[in-house]
């Protein structure tokens, strides 16, 4: 459903992306996770059209995302991360000039989605706050059923209630088979609702890993309480392959580990009074590809 080729793109600043390849099959759902800066919104960019690559291609549907850019937009849910809404109407206003640009009658959709996420169509825009002007960009994405979502940022101002009816909206819609393109710095929502983990950076892609993949990847945190702080001092100076001191807090160490049997053999010398572990969230693990000093692909 989505295909990125080599897709390249220099801008005067020297900045941009660079041999960006990926796939997208029906029915998926790839997160695209990186800083500001890594280049997922330029990305985001080609396949909306709005940008013309150096090289590569960037396509959706088998077909050229620049060329037949108005085609695709017929078929493609697009939330942008920067929102940008007419103020002078409503909320009922603005989506049905959406839905009038698309050729379509989608009152009830409209309702359905305003009930579900709770906002008042009669609304002036200019009135409103960030997280519901996203809602509003939220309906004109999903009213007229699309079969591939472009979100970028999409829970972006939200409350946790609404970003949780987000993430059901977005799971239903992958259970009726559609095709999800994620970009979020929200990693339990890429956690929930993506197959794939894509990792940009400085505008190479670094790596592709399933969900599962990136999850047994993980590193643990432990918390370890020690005998005295003298006894911590010594472990936090000893060289225990693949343990991080985090924090030294007197008595207690908060460490990274990779190895954990290494750990507990390094452990099992030293008198340990208590000793907890947390498993590392998905944020830890993308954080800990970046502290990397070489790419993952070399």
């Amino acid at each position: 459903m989505i295909e990125l080729a080599a897709l390249t793109k220099t801008f005067p600043n020297g900045r941009g992306i660079r041999d960006i390849s990926l796939t997208v099959a029906e029915g998926e759902a790839v997160g695209f996770l990186g800083p500001n800066g890594a280049g997922k919104t330029t990305t985001i960019r080609h396949l909306l059209g709005f940008l013309r690559a150096d090289a590569g291609q960037a396509r959706i549907f088998s077909k050229d995302c620049f060329l037949n850019a108005a085609e695709i937009h017929g078929q493609v849910g697009y939330l942008p991360g920067e929102i940008s809404l007419f103020p002078g109407m409503t909320a009922k206003g603005f989506l049905r000039l959406a839905a009038d640009l698309r050729g379509l009658r989608a009152e009830q959709s409209i309702r359905a989605l305003a009930m579900r996420f709770e906002l008042d169509l009669q609304q002036s825009i200019r009135k409103m706050s960030k997280g519901t002007k996203q809602k509003v960009a939220i309906l004109a994405a999903f009213f007229h059923d699309p079969a591939v979502y472009i979100l970028d940022e999409p829970t972006s101002g939200l409350d946790p209630l609404m970003q949780h009816a987000f993430v059901e909206l977005v799971q239903e819609e992958r259970a009726r088979g559609k095709t999800v393109f994620l970009s979020s710095h929200n990693f339990s929502e890429i956690d929930r609702l993506c197959d794939r983990v894509a990792i940009i950076k400085d505008g190479r892609l670094l790596r592709v890993d399933g969900s599962a993949e990136l999850r047994a990847a993980r590193f643990h945190q432990y918390r370890v309480e020690f005998a005295n702080a003298a006894v911590a001092q010594a472990v936090a100076s000893a060289s225990v392959t693949g343990m991080t001191v985090l924090r030294n807090e007197g008595s207690v160490l908060i460490l990274r580990v990779a190895d954990v049997n290494a750990f507990l053999r390094a452990m099992s010398t030293h008198d340990v009074r208590a000793l907890a572990s947390e498993e590392t969230q998905l944020e830890e693990s993308f954080l800990a590809y970046y502290s990397h000093k070489e790419d993952a692909h070399e």
